[in-house]
């Protein structure tokens, strides 16, 4: 399970760069809710059994 949440995250980070960071900052509050960077959100990413993710997203809230 974890193995294929951390498959993901890194397939994410390697294939659609701009996207995972995009969607990681959107979902975080860390970028203004714009339609110029909603283009680059990508909520396939957000599947529930993408746990690593999920969790970056979460640390990011509370870090910031």
């Amino acid at each position: 399970m974890m193995l294929r949440s951390l498959l993901r995250l890194v397939l994410a980070l390697v294939l659609q760069p701009t996207a995972a960071v995009t969607t990681l900052l959107y979902y975080s509050n860390q970028l203004p809710r714009h339609l110029n960077l909603e283009r680059h959100v990508r909520r396939e990413f957000l599947l529930e059994d993408n746990f690593l993710f999920h969790f970056l997203i979460n640390l990011l809230r509370c870090l910031w």
